[in-house]
């Protein structure tokens, strides 16, 4: 478990809870979902000490439940939201050694890279808190942001601090949403790679498993982030019935939160367009690679027909004279065999000339 105690100007992190809130700012509690399921009855505890409230427990199966899917909720005393992330990662990090691993996702392997577990939050007025997947990469990112040194042209670390706990939550997720935006270029290319080979005249593409993992894994993140829109939906509605309070900054405070929410709402679209699209290229491509074999197909029957035409009046010519009859003209002279000839190599001439201006056997553009 991790606290901070986050203060206008500064930011610490302490050893454990403190016995009461600061005077001004407010206090993160962050704790992974194994720590929280242990130390329930702590956690719980010092809720009810520092705000003199405590989780309900459905909430709290919310909280530990690793397949929920995004959803917002709230009560008189707190707001909890669950967001599932999509970041580098794994999602079977919070499982415990000794339980089995579920099922790798398939497709690409950026695909099979992306984490989808739940982060849970609970903003109170003066204390926020979060349950992270073992070894939330996301967790420790903010973490040494908000701790970090003075940086570049004496900007001081506090400069940006979050100035409440929805003020946090909403930076946090925003960081987890723009945490795929920074994978969607690696999967752009392993899916335009596919493209190309599905496209390519003379390729012949055999990893239709790995597509098809692709497309599912595509609409499975279509779901999730679909799911990450309507909490932060439900976020944004409920956050139109705050009123302002001189405690939390104020009626500038509060707006600057609805543009926050706003922020990440845009982003979390983005990330919706981008997995359509590229849902909707792999289904085109799919497409356009049965079009593109179904016209190969086409080109070589109509050569090959095209040959047949060309060659049955010479079939016609050969049977006959190869007919049991005493009297065939030509067949009992000299130059009988070289004028049969002459007619066949005359009408397979002519019969090509016809079908190349016809345009039967005229190449296909771009081979």
């Amino acid at each position: 478990m991790r606290v901070f105690t986050i203060q206008p100007g500064e930011a610490h992190e302490a050893d454990a809870l403190p016995p009461s809130l600061p005077s001004q700012g407010f206090v993160w509690v962050a704790c992974d979902r194994l720590e929280f399921e242990l130390g329930l009855s702590d956690i719980q505890a010092s809720l009810h000490n520092l705000t003199g409230s405590t989780l309900v427990d459905l909430h709290v199966s919310d909280l530990l439940n690793k397949q929920l899917p995004s959803h917002f909720d709230y009560t008189s005393r707190y707001d909890i939201l669950v967001f599932r992330r999509l970041a580098a990662g794994h999602g079977e990090s919070d499982v415990p050694p000794d339980q089995p691993q579920r099922a790798r996702r398939g497709g690409p392997p950026v695909l099979r890279r992306i984490d989808t577990s739940p982060v849970g939050f609970v903003v109170l007025d003066r204390l926020v808190l979060t349950v992270h997947p073992a070894g939330c990469t996301v967790l420790e990112q903010y973490a040494t942001r908000l701790l970090s040194t003075p940086g570049v042209g004496g900007r001081a670390a506090g400069t940006h601090l979050p100035s409440s706990p929805a003020d946090l939550m909403l930076r946090v997720v925003n960081q987890m949403v723009d945490g795929y935006l920074e994978l969607r270029r690696e999967l752009t290319r392993q899916l335009d790679h596919w493209q190309a080979e599905l496209l390519h005249p003379k390729t012949r593409f055999t990893n239709w498993g790995s597509l098809l993992d692709a497309r599912i894994a595509l609409h499975q993140l279509d779901d999730i982030c679909e799911d990450q829109r309507s909490a932060v939906l439900d976020w944004i509605e409920s956050l139109a019935s705050w009123e302002p309070e001189d405690e939390t900054g104020g009626h500038r405070s509060l707006e600057l939160l609805r543009v926050r929410s706003r922020d990440v709402l845009e982003h979390i679209e983005r990330v919706v367009h981008h997995v359509r699209r590229l849902e909707q290229n792999a289904e085109t491509a799919v497409q356009m690679h049965f079009s593109v074999q179904g016209n190969r197909a086409n080109d070589i029957m109509r050569t090959l027909t095209v040959l047949t035409a060309i060659f049955l009046p010479l079939n016609l010519i050969a049977g006959i004279f190869g007919m049991n009859f005493d009297f065939i003209p030509l067949i009992h002279q000299q130059s009988g065999f070289w004028w049969a000839m002459g007619s066949m190599a005359l009408i397979a001439a002519g019969l090509s000339v016809f079908f190349w201006r016809k345009r039967y056997l005229e190449r296909s553009r771009g081979r």
